[in-house]
C-alpha cells in the first residue's frame, strides 16, 4: 500500500530570530517568527507525514496555545510525529520539498539540509530533496516579509 501526503507552512520573517531550515541554522539577519523555533520546512514535512498516514496534523499534536511547545525544537517534533507514523507500519519512500524565500540564497545549504532531514528521520539523503524558489519580488515572500515551505511525501506499508 502507498500513500502521498502534502504539508505546507508559512511564517513571518522577523529580526531577532534565527533562520532555521530543515534543522540547519542559516546565517541571515531575519528568522522565522513562530511558537516553536519556526522551522517552516520541518513543519511542512511533519504535516505531510502525518497526513499521508491519516493520523493528525502538526497543529493538533503541538498546539501553539500550549506553552509546552514554546520555542520547541522542530527536529524533536518531527521525530516524535514520525514515530507515530512508523508505529502504524508506514515507511518513507521519499520526500520532496520546495522552500519559497527571496533571501538568502539556499543552494549553498541544500546538501546540509538534506542530510539533516535524513538524519532526523533515519533515512538516506537520496530519499530527500529540497529546492528553493524566490517570490520574484512579488507578494510577502518576494518582499522578504515571509518564508513558506511545501513538502510531499510517499509512504509505503506492507499489507
Amino acid at each position: 500500500m502507498i500513500r502521498v501526503g502534502l504539508g505546507t507552512d508559512l511564517h513571518r520573517l522577523v529580526e531577532g530570530r534565527k533562520l532555521i531550515l530543515g534543522g540547519v541554522h542559516i546565517p541571515f539577519e531575519k528568522g522565522e517568527h513562530g511558537h516553536s523555533d519556526g522551522d517552516v520546512l520541518l513543519h511542512a514535512i511533519t504535516d505531510s507525514l502525518l497526513g499521508a498516514a491519516a493520523i493528525s496534523d502538526i497543529g493538533e499534536l503541538y498546539p501553539p496555545s500550549d506553552d509546552k511547545w514554546k520555542n520547541a525544537d522542530s527536529k524533536e517534533l518531527l521525530k516524535n510525529a514520525y514515530k507515530l507514523v512508523k508505529n502504524e507500519g508506514w515507511s518513507i519512500e521519499n520526500i520532496d520539498c520546495v522552500i519559497k524565500l527571496e533571501k538568502p540564497k539556499f543552494l549553498p545549504y541544500r546538501q546540509a539540509v538534506r542530510e539533516s532531514i535524513a538524519g532526523i528521520l533515519e533515512i538516506e539523503p537520496s530519499q530527500v530533496f529540497v529546492k528553493a524558489k524566490t517570490g520574484e519580488k512579488l507578494g510577502d515572500v518576494g518582499m522578504g516579509v515571509s518564508i513558506e515551505a511545501e513538502a510531499v511525501c510517499l509512504l509505503s506499508k506492507k499489507d
